[in-house]
Order: structure tokens, then sequence, then C-alpha cells
């Protein structure tokens, strides 16, 4: 199985946790597609170059994994999960989308933090939003 990790990748903090994710995930027998391993690493940051090559990343995955974390999803996150959810309905391959969401403002009820209803509704369509990297893995085992 080939995941797509979809999430901020704008500060070290961000890559860092990503990278942990992604390497649990590799220790678990599934391949990662990390934006920020392959966009980045070439140096190009042009529009057009960072999206061609998360689109090969989304066109090749069987799935995808969505960091949802921060007072709102990222809008290149929430991009990528609507791009993913479309290929879903013409390709069988494409199984299914999880979010993990793990910000602590989204389970203590705090104000300031919204999972945007639109977002929420289309990750649900095509899979279910966890709480935790075990729960990701549980989901991803069972698609296989």
């Amino acid at each position: 199985m080939r995941v797509y990790f979809a999430g901020p990748l704008f500060t070290p903090y961000e890559r860092s946790f990503i990278d942990e994710c992604a390497a649990r995930l590799r220790a678990e027998g599934i391949e990662v597609f990390v934006p920020h391993e392959n966009a980045l690493a070439a140096g190009d940051t042009s529009p057009s170059t960072i999206f061609l090559k998360h689109w090969d990343g989304l066109s090749g995955a069987n799935a995808v994994v969505a960091l949802l974390d921060g007072p709102l999803v990222d809008d290149g996150t929430a991009c990528e999960i609507g791009i993913f959810y479309a290929l879903m309905q013409s390709d069988p391959s494409k199984k299914g989308i999880v979010g993990l969401l793990t910000d602590l403002r989204s389970t203590l009820g705090h104000e300031g933090h919204g999972l945007n209803l639109f977002v929420e509704g289309c990750i649900e369509a095509a899979g279910q939003i966890c709480g935790s990297l075990d729960e990701v893995v549980a989901i991803l085992d069972g698609w296989r």
C-alpha cells in the first residue's frame, strides 16, 4: 500500500512530526510519499513544480493520511483531500482518506479551533478521522 501523507510542512516542527509519522507507517510496511521529502528536496519550489510532484504523489497513492492539526486545516492539505476524493470516484485502487487530528484544541472544545465542515464531510465520506497514529495504522491495515 502506498500512502500520501498530507499536512503543513512550513516549520521544522511540522516536518519533524510528519517525518515521525512516516517512519512509523514505514515500519508497518506501508510505502509513504511525504511531500517535503520529494518536492522540496529537489530545490525547485516553483508552484508548477510543487503541483506536479504532489499530483504524482496523490495519483500514485492508494490512500491519504491528512494531518488536520492547527487552528484551521492547512489549505494545501484541504486541496489534497479534495483531489484524492475526486480520484477515488473513478479509481478502485484508491482506498480512502484518514484524517489525523491530535490537536488538544479540538479535543477540549477550545474556541479558535475549527475543522471545516466541508473538509470533515469529505474525509468522512471516504474514511474517518482518528485521534492517534495507532488508529490510523489500524484503518490502513484494514484497507490492505
